[in-house]
């Protein structure tokens, strides 16, 4: 069984860092570590130097694409499973790939699997409960039988922290070129259309959140909901809307019981953010080529 790790980067800072130690020290170790930077003049870590199994490549900022960056990398691996990670995704322990590789040997249709996000508590706690509404403490395999009880979430998929089983991957042409966003997602549609399954395995951990900016949930909606206009299949099929309403229903509830009445404006102007770019990207074939560069999170895809 060979194990690759793919991690894209871009000005790496302390957590790459922090994420390489941790590789280093996982009791299934990867026979590659594959790094695929963007601009080599920003890349910059002392801990990259010490892995055995480190490779890199670098590319220009103009060649980067969500998912044909990945396929490149991916085109240099020869294994059975291969890992993404991002930059800032720490393994949370020692077993991140023992973990998230065992549902590919417990059943032959499990084809890709995604790990467990977390957030501190101290640093985000809405973060951290959206975290847990998104990434629960129980594993899960998902399939097509699962799509009218699951709806969007039969196919949920990150590649903050996934993996793949490469012969699978290959067959299926790896992920979508040119695509905005979501590159995860679109290809594990794909993969359940074909009658094949996805693993949420729990037990597969990293420390993953960003603390973003109304505006920049805004943007980062907006490019998520136009990647799903383009990428068509099951995202036509069913809709991602109901679970959001769930999730703010939710997340305002615990924190009204918790008695953290002051975060409740900041969790329902976040979220009305993340509704507005959600909406605007549904519909962003109405809009004016100027707005929709002025909106999205990735301009330069526009031209």
């Amino acid at each position: 069984m060979r194990v690759h790790v793919i991690i894209p980067t871009y000005r790496p800072d302390h957590k790459l860092d922090r994420n390489l130690k941790m590789l280093k020290k996982q009791t299934l170790q990867p026979d590659k570590i594959l790094l695929i930077n963007t601009e080599e003049s920003l890349f910059h870590s002392e801990v990259f130097d010490t892995l055995p199994q480190g490779e890199i490549i670098h590319i220009k900022k103009s060649d980067f694409d969500h998912g044909g960056t990945r396929n490149q990398a991916a085109a240099m691996c020869d294994c059975d499973y291969m890992v993404l990670l991002t930059q800032d995704a720490i393994p949370a322990d020692e077993h991140l790939i023992e973990n998230l590789i065992r549902p590919f040997e417990e059943d032959e249709k499990v084809c890709a699997a995604y790990g467990r996000q977390m957030a501190d508590w101290k640093d985000n706690p809405v973060e951290a409960y959206t975290r847990i509404f998104n990434y629960p403490k129980e594993s899960r395999i998902k399939s097509k039988e699962d799509l009218d009880t699951l709806g969007i979430k039969t196919f949920f998929c990150s590649n903050v922290c996934s993996a793949y089983r490469k012969s699978v991957y290959d067959a299926m042409g790896g992920f979508p070129l040119h695509t905005i966003f979501n590159e995860d997602m679109i290809f594990a549609s794909r993969l359940i259309e074909a009658g094949k399954k996805i693993a949420y395995v729990a037990d597969a951990k990293v420390w993953h959140w960003h603390n973003y900016t109304a505006w920049q949930q805004l943007t980062r909606n907006f490019d998520l909901a136009v990647s799903q206009v383009d990428a068509g299949g099951l995202f036509d099929q069913v809709k991602s809307e109901s679970e959001g309403i769930r999730l703010v229903k939710n997340t305002m509830l615990y924190f009204f019981k918790k008695g953290k009445l002051l975060l409740l404006p900041h969790i329902f102007i976040q979220n009305a953010a993340k509704y507005i770019g959600y909406k605007l990207g549904k519909n962003y074939k109405k809009l004016p080529m100027w707005m929709i560069r002025k909106i999205s999170l990735n301009p330069t895809y526009w031209k």
